[in-house]
């Protein structure tokens, strides 16, 4: 494939952004299934949400043509080969992993209305609705933003500027899937789509992985890539559980064991390493200081915000206290990541716990210095669930620059989940 020429003709419009229902990531889907079982008619609203706030996407991106794009989304429905991808293929080892009554509805589903409007150089997208159906909509959001910056930014350049740009960008991902191949032991994912510079260019990235690093490579969180290129889909649950949980609170007593309510509904369905227990959303270290013993008993942890290692010391120091061996347990490090922080981790817990990498935008979006004026420079996106029955939703987080929600509700969650001093860090993506 020629990308280059591709992301030319984008002016001819052969390329729709969003391709399918499936260029989603894993964890969606897996999410979906869980709050389609145990919370189908939460009302849920979901917004897009600039943490860059120089990046002023509203004077950037043409909003008819972001219109269009989100028009063609809700037009998507899942075609006979997906279906039967996602009801017949194995998925971390188990067949079937999605049941009969959740395909039929993902079958049948279209995505619902969005509202959108412009406000003080940004855009307000927002979607309302019942949860499973809003919930879809996180991702291809994102990455219709990431994509349409993406096209504003190169439309001025001619064929032979595109083609240098992509030809000095790939020797970049190339250069440092060489770094990464002397790692031993190493375990790798795409981790790359909700801010991917493009669907071609985050597809040409698997497919530079799959060759560069072979199993050290073990697969891409987006399903469509991983039904094309016939490689693992990988995913297991994010924060948007938790924090609709707890928003759905009636008093403190049950906000504090919201978090674990989650877990309890997840381990119904999933065993192995979709048993990944994600800790930050309201602090880490309260989280495991108040769990419940039965969760000592899952395969890891994922290790999404905060000082990363402080991170996974906190959790092998946490294992070993209740009887465990850490070197059975699996952390996954998916905040920020790039070719030098994925070696210092890995020499520094190589031989006391497996190690993950789940590795996301500075893979497939990492243009940076290859145009002047940062004007391909990556920048912090999220699409994240706000309200929940018309209750606010919070989330805490290891980093309280990550942190969202209103001040009082965020007042009160750090009481509740007793959160004391943090330390900030700067926020890349």
């Amino acid at each position: 494939m020629d990308i280059s020429k591709r992301v030319y003709d984008h002016r001819w419009k052969i390329d729709p952004i969003v391709r399918s229902l499936i260029d989603t990531d894993f964890y969606k889907l897996l999410m979906a299934q869980s709050v389609f079982r145990n919370k189908p008619d939460t009302i849920v609203t979901f917004s897009l949400i600039n943490r860059t706030k120089s990046i002023r996407l509203a004077d950037m991106i043409d909003e008819g043509e972001l219109r269009e794009q989100l028009d063609h989304v809700r037009s998507l429905s899942l075609s006979r080969g997906e279906s039967t991808w996602l009801r017949g293929n194995m998925f971390y080892g188990k067949r079937a992993m999605f049941r009969p009554d959740f395909m039929e509805w993902f079958e049948g589903l279209r995505l619902p209305p969005y509202h959108l409007e412009k406000r003080d150089g940004q855009y307000e997208l927002t979607f309302e609705g019942k949860w499973p159906e809003v919930m879809m909509w996180e991702i291809p959001a994102l990455a219709i933003i990431m994509e349409l910056r993406s096209r504003t930014a190169l439309a001025s350049l001619g064929r032979f500027e595109l083609e240098v740009l992509y030809a000095r960008a790939l020797t970049r991902v190339w250069e440092k899937i060489e770094a990464l191949r002397g790692i031993e032991p190493l375990s790798v994912a795409d981790f790359g789509t909700r801010r991917r510079h493009s669907f071609l260019w985050q597809d040409r990235c698997v497919q530079a992985m799959i060759e560069g690093l072979g199993p050290k490579f073990t697969g891409t969180s987006n399903c469509l890539i991983a039904m094309r290129r016939e490689v693992e889909a990988i995913g297991t649950n994010a924060h948007e559980l938790p924090m609709v949980y707890s928003a759905l609170a009636e008093n403190d007593a049950e906000l504090a064991q919201a978090p674990y309510k989650v877990l309890e509904d997840w381990q119904e369905e999933h065993d192995g390493n979709l048993l990944i227990v994600l800790p930050d959303t309201y602090g880490t270290q309260g989280f495991l200081d108040r769990a419940p013993d039965w969760l000592r008993h899952w395969t890891g942890m994922r290790i999404d915000s905060g000082d990363p290692a402080v991170g996974a010391e906190t959790a092998i120091r946490w294992w070993r206290d209740r009887g465990e061996n850490p070197m059975q347990k699996l952390v996954i490090f998916s905040d920020g990541l790039d070719v030098a922080k994925i070696a210092e981790l890995s020499a520094q817990f190589k031989g006391r716990v497996k190690v993950g990498f789940g590795w996301g935008t500075l893979l497939t979006n990492d243009f940076r210095g290859l145009m002047p004026n940062k004007a391909l420079a990556p920048f912090s996106l999220v699409c994240k669930a706000i309200a929940a029955n018309d209750r606010p939703t919070v989330k805490l987080s290891d980093n309280p620059n990550k942190a969202m929600g209103p001040k009082d509700e965020i007042a009160r969650y750090k009481r509740v989940f007793e959160v004391g001093a943090q330390k900030a860090q700067d926020v890349i993506v």
